[in-house]
């Protein structure tokens, strides 16, 4: 079994009936300092390592790496890292630092109490650059992309590497749009945006409430959230890494819905008998 992290400092907390009732209105609630900045540091680090490896031409085992796409990005901003282009890393929850959290107590009755199940498992992960001058992503519900049967619940667990502000384009988030069913989603209409992004744009969203974060607190939501991010006009990065979890036994019917499986999925058994298996 993955070791959980008492030395990194995530704390270990039981899920309070307040944090499922706010869950259960709004479709999210924050844990704030939920794990020392060590914690995302050990996971920028290793990811960082994986775009640098890949940009030797190096074989990088499971991860799936995605640039920036919108234009001249990297062209106009002088000599960069490999890291400095690239806009999200896909597929790390079997890599030790990002197995070792994911399987800390902490996170135990969050996942189990909102899915409603002893068995769980996680599908998707991805490290977020979001380097200066990266565009947001629009307005959007996480279970668009996610042709699963059964559709719902699925959590998601978004752990704030950096801080993150209105500056460098935190995320924005509709409470209680979780209730809504998923809406038609469109493709981002600007030019050459990121892989993959897709919007709503047959919804009222002026309650949206920004979601500020200091590195270490953890936002956790359900799949039909309405959330966006806006865009990083700051000088520094806003890094975060997420997860999403869901029932074991769910139907990934991506290549059946798509015609193809998905390039971003990856499911692993987290959690049995109200355990956590091994990594």
């Amino acid at each position: 079994m993955a070791a959980p992290l008492p030395s990194l400092g995530v704390v270990a907390i039981d899920i309070a009936d307040a944090q499922i009732e706010t869950y259960r209105t709004d479709g999210f609630f924050k844990v704030e300092r939920f794990a020392d900045e060590a914690v995302g540091r050990a996971m920028l680090d290793d990811v960082v390592g994986i775009v640098r490896a890949h940009d030797r031409g190096e074989a990088v085992a499971h991860a799936l790496i995605l640039p920036e796409a919108q234009p001249d990005f990297a062209a106009g901003r002088g000599a960069q890292a490999p890291e400095d282009r690239i806009s999200k890393v896909f597929r790390l929850h079997r890599r030790p630092p990002f197995a070792a959290f994911l399987r800390t107590p902490a996170l135990l009755p969050i996942m189990t109490t909102l899915l409603g199940t002893d068995d769980v498992d996680c599908f998707l992960s991805q490290f977020i650059f979001k380097n200066p001058g990266a565009w947001g992503q629009p307005w959007h519900q996480d279970s668009y992309y996610f042709p699963f049967d059964p559709p719902r619940p699925i959590v998601g667990l978004w752990l704030a590497v950096t801080g993150a502000t209105l500056e460098n384009g935190c995320l924005h988030v509709l409470p209680g749009s979780h209730a809504e069913p998923v809406h038609e989603h469109v493709p981002d209409r600007r030019p050459s945006a990121n892989y993959g992004y897709m919007e709503i744009v047959d919804h009222d969203m002026s309650g949206a409430v920004p979601s500020l974060m200091r590195p270490g607190d953890l936002l956790v939501f359900d799949s039909h959230l309405m959330h966006r991010s806006t865009d990083n006009v700051s000088d520094g990065i806003r890094a975060a890494m997420v997860f999403h979890v869901a029932a074991a036994g769910t139907v990934d019917r991506t290549e059946a819905v798509k015609g193809y499986p998905s390039p971003v999925n990856d499911w692993q058994p987290l959690v049995r008998g109200g355990a956590f298996v091994s990594s």
